[in-house]
């Protein structure tokens, strides 16, 4: 009876409600299903940052509602934490609360955007660039991340008419979902191809403090002067608090004040109490942050082995906290998803999710702990990839 609206119909199919099916069906069949699908932590939030919050909760002047940018105290607590963790100097005006990186990323394109303007969009990519750019009227450009160069984006194959019509690239290193690093020179590069075409270059940089080798640069480590760049972070992943829905913009001022514009006018702000509990995250130890990646590292370690020893072909991660496998040769990703659920009960995300560039390639998130590695390891012996 209701028809939904053309650019909700222009979103490609949910094909994770697919996978949600066939995991629900395996489970009423009583096999044990073991899923490495959803890249939500497993491990619990810093208690010092849980007591801080009930704490925060029972002041009346933190019921009411909040400023739309921020606590100042929030968005200084944030400039501490890009001092002392990447050596860039950031002002509270520089900074915006938002209700989740995703939330702040989403609503950029309405901003910025006209309709038939272009995104530049990488290709496979977490699904909101591409959707929040149909969703605000806008057109997606894809750059492939192709393998041959360590996923990331050949700038000199955007035509110069799309980059001449394009308001915004999104880019998110480490990334998601390949775990793909970038060095100070691609970033440059980025920089430098934004800076000539009058780009807003949207860093999604979620996975920067989750790193196992050398630590990833923040886009604004390079953009020094923040000519371009609007960097979106979250405490979701570096503090184990997904659901808290706390995260921040920080950079241009120009491209902050457009994303500004567009919440006040959709949300309130996020709630004090929870921007109290994140000040004490990010002023609290990096103690924190290194025993998370101790655990991640520990757990990659056991399950690419694993993989490896199935004859399943890996990409050992950098960083975040996913690793990104090939399909073996015969199969797409949603039906090597399907033997791997069939046959051993383990449950992936085939790279096709993430857009036509992630067909081919599977991923599996460590968010599942060490003894539940291990059986899943124990059955991918018995599995004939």
């Amino acid at each position: 009876m209701f028809d939904l609206s053309d650019r909700l119909k222009a979103l490609p199919p949910y094909l994770f409600a697919e996978i949600d099916r066939m995991k629900a069906e395996k489970i009423k069949e009583g096999i044990k299903v073991i899923d490495f699908g959803v890249g939500d932590p497993d491990l619990p939030t810093p208690s010092h940052v849980v007591e801080a919050m009930c704490n925060a909760a029972k002041k009346i002047e933190n019921q009411k509602y909040p400023t739309y940018d921020g606590m100042l105290e929030f968005r200084e607590a944030v400039a501490a934490y890009y001092l002392r963790r990447k050596g860039v100097k950031l002002e509270a005006d520089e900074i915006i609360s938002l209700i989740g990186s995703k939330e702040g990323i989403a609503h950029l394109p309405f901003a910025f955007l006209n309709n038939g303007d272009y995104a530049i969009v990488p290709d496979p990519c977490y699904p909101v660039y591409y959707g929040a750019t149909v969703l605000a009227g806008g057109k997606p450009f894809l750059i492939k991340l192709e393998e041959e160069r360590g996923f990331l984006p050949d700038f000199d194959k955007i035509p110069s008419e799309i980059a001449r019509r394009a308001k915004i690239m999104f880019l998110n290193y480490p990334n998601n979902p390949t775990s793909a690093i970038c060095g100070k020179e691609f970033i440059k590069e980025a920089v430098d191809f934004c800076h000539d075409y009058r780009i807003i270059l949207a860093h999604d940089a979620a996975y920067t403090d989750v790193y196992f080798e050398d630590r990833p640069l923040s886009f604004l480590e390079i953009d020094s002067e923040f000519e371009v760049t609007l960097e979106f972070n979250s405490l979701s992943k570096t503090y184990n608090m997904t659901g808290w829905r706390i995260g921040f913009a920080a950079g241009n001022r120009e491209a902050l004040d457009g994303l500004l514009k567009v919440k006040t006018n959709i949300d309130s702000g996020v709630f004090q109490a929870i921007q109290e509990a994140s000040i004490a995250a990010l002023l609290g130890s990096d103690s924190v942050i290194e025993e998370n990646n101790r655990i991640y590292k520990e757990r990659r370690d056991l399950l690419v082995d694993g993989l490896k020893k199935a004859g399943i072909e890996v990409f050992v991660p950098k960083a975040t906290f996913y690793v990104w496998a090939k399909a073996p040769s015969g199969f797409n990703s949603m039906d090597f998803v399907k033997k791997l659920l069939n046959e051993a009960g383990i449950l992936a995300t085939p790279g096709v999710g993430f857009g036509d560039g992630g067909e081919g390639f599977i991923r599996f998130a460590l968010t599942r702990d060490i003894s539940v590695i291990k059986e899943a390891v124990e059955r991918l012996e018995k599995f004939e990839g």
